[in-house]
């Protein structure tokens, strides 16, 4: 991956006036309230598969961000675009839903429609801060490989290792990830020193990381966010990122002045099976 020289390195980015209706936050952390408070045996029913969507399931095994293996104290649900399946796009297919929580489906579905305006405005946002057309960059995105999940963080008095927290040190593998955050701590950023640095809750507001695929595109001129998740708490914390990734086809290589990666470049679709093969493995994503 490129080397980072500056912008975002370390850095907290609050959003405010982003336009999404409070009502709507409220009603999707309702739900998924009420999806994970269900047996387990209810949620397997909807196990993560290879699209990455559905069900992940507490303490699973992942190689994120470490070279061993990992436990992390988190369950999710994972969704994307409604799209077709298609044999040349393995990552396109309907999402899996439970079939006694319709409101899982809607308040998912309705709030990813209402992060589409903030989502097209960042990008236009990072393509000038780059020196580039902001609708060659958000030609990108016409078909993207979004995923919207909830996370669900049981309370840690002490976690022993790093191998054992809600969520071990990495940087996310999109463009960039805008994140909601309940009430509770927890989500921490590291510095450029190498401190870690809680990024609060603050109300009303959107935390957005940079993510790897915006490092590289930039040739490190923009830095994917170091980050991971402990909840002391003593309560339940809940978080819902939206991972906003270019289309399959999208070439992940730095862009030229025209906002083009090398022919050469690896296609977004095969960046991600790739990424999430080892970060996931349990999804059973089947080598290319």
């Amino acid at each position: 991956m490129a080397h980072c020289d500056a912008v975002g390195a370390g850095a907290i980015h609050p959003i405010r006036n982003h336009g999404v209706n409070q009502d709507r936050i409220t009603a999707l952390r309702a739900a998924a309230g009420a999806f994970f408070e269900q047996p387990m045996v209810n949620k397997l029913s909807c196990h993560l598969n290879a699209r990455m969507q559905g069900y992940l399931p507490l303490d699973y095994s992942s190689y994120e961000g470490e070279a061993a293996e990992a436990k992390s104290h988190q369950e999710g649900y994972w969704m994307a675009h409604e799209r077709a399946a298609a044999p040349d796009r393995p990552l396109h297919g309907p999402n899996i839903w439970p079939s006694d929580q319709p409101a899982l489906r809607t308040t998912m579905q309705d709030y990813l429609d209402a992060l589409a305006p903030l989502t097209t405005a960042l990008i236009h946002g990072f393509a000038a801060a780059a020196g580039h057309d902001p609708n060659k960059l958000a030609s990108h995105f016409r078909q993207p490989l979004t995923r919207l999940k909830l996370n669900h963080y049981p309370p840690q008095d002490n976690p022993e290792t790093v191998k054992h927290i809600g969520v071990v040190p990495h940087s996310d593998s999109d463009a960039f990830t805008i994140i909601w955050q309940d009430e509770g701590d927890g989500l921490e950023i590291q510095n450029k020193s190498g401190n870690w640095v809680g990024a609060p809750s603050i109300p009303g507001t959107f935390v957005v990381n940079i993510g790897n695929i915006m490092q590289i595109w930039t040739g490190g001129r923009f830095c994917s966010t170091p980050h991971r998740v402990i909840n002391r708490g003593g309560r339940d914390r809940y978080s819902i990122p939206l991972f906003v990734y270019p289309d399959h086809d999208a070439r992940i290589g730095p862009l030229n002045a025209g906002g083009e990666a090398p022919v050469d470049a690896v296609a977004c679709g095969t960046y991600l099976r790739n990424s999430w093969r080892r970060t996931f493995p349990i999804a059973g994503i089947p080598d290319d």
